[in-house]
């Protein structure tokens, strides 16, 4: 759906939080503040991912696939498309998928009518110390999406996909005026003391300034204790503007809820007159497509 030809701004929210293990606690929070996001303004709000539970990735039990639900009828969708229709407002949601003997750690997006537009399948699946995502997720096979959202064109991926640059550019080129990326990242098992948070953070700001596409990234906090690993997230969610600058960012250790608004038209005008897109050579970016960055398979010299 093409958002109305009236509509020049788009005001994004993202929603940090805490999540315990009470399934419709979590739910009822994150609705509780989308309705503060809209009552700030939002059209667009993204809450971080896997909001429905702990972030159960921190160990290897089988137990928790059982978490896992078919999107056909899905309790946290239906009633998250219901609050969209009531406020409003596009609702890119992430949650634990089933389909058949394959489970997918996947995004669901809401337009601002109810309407479900599609589904976008983690692409990048990390597997270290305290992010044990192999055990639980097969790779994605949607390939990176976009959607014509009521009030924007929409690039949604997930956590670990955040540190591919070709992620965002791909997302990009089909289109989108605005890049989200709900998060679920903390301290590091093996050591507590290191903080990638400013890492994280300027590499998506990056994808931002390269694409000259504004970002908006929301990621949960709490300390989270699993059998074998425990993980403090970091919070720091942000939104930043074409140029990568942030225009909004949270803190540490509470819930909030942060906005910012943008020029669509602006950034459009932006986005040709700089000439990032035309003056792209596709032609040359072979390498790209390998693991080793030869252009043909066996490694031998190009």
């Amino acid at each position: 759906m093409a958002r109305s030809i009236d509509v020049v701004e788009l005001t994004v929210a993202a929603v940090q939080m805490s999540m315990s293990d009470d399934l419709d606690h979590n739910v009822a929070a994150a609705e509780r503040h989308v309705r503060t996001a809209v009552a700030a303004g939002a059209q667009l709000v993204l809450i971080p991912e896997l909001f429905e539970g702990p972030y159960f990735c921190k160990d290897m039990a089988p137990e928790h696939f059982d978490r896992a639900r078919p999107l056909e009828g899905h309790p946290t969708v239906e009633h998250f498309r219901a609050v969209a229709r009531e406020l409003d407002v596009v609702l890119p949601l992430s949650v634990y998928e089933r389909a058949n003997n394959a489970t997918f750690n996947s995004l669901v997006m809401v337009d601002a009518d109810g309407t479900v537009l599609g589904t976008y399948r983690k692409s990048h699946i990390p597997d270290g110390p305290g992010y044990t995502e192999k055990y639980y997720f097969n790779p994605g096979d949607t390939g990176f999406q976009v959607w014509h959202t009521r009030h924007a064109v929409v690039g949604a991926a997930i956590c670990w996909d955040q540190w591919f640059p070709e992620s965002a550019r791909a997302m990009a080129l089909m289109g989108a005026e605005v890049l989200c990326y709900p998060t679920a990242i903390g301290s590091e098992p093996p050591d507590p003391q290191w903080d990638s948070s400013g890492h994280w953070q300027r590499v998506m700001q990056g994808h931002a300034g390269a694409n000259l596409t504004p970002l908006v990234a929301a990621n949960r906090i709490g300390h989270e204790v699993g059998t074998t690993t425990e993980i403090t997230f970091y919070g720091s969610s942000f939104i930043c503007d074409n140029t990568g600058a942030k225009v909004a960012e949270a803190g540490r250790e509470r819930d909030e809820v942060i906005t910012a608004t943008f020029d669509l038209d602006e950034l459009r005008r932006t986005r040709h007159s700089w000439g990032l897109f035309r003056d792209r050579r596709p032609d040359l970016y072979g390498p790209l497509l390998t693991f080793d960055g030869t252009t043909h398979a066996g490694g031998a010299p190009t």
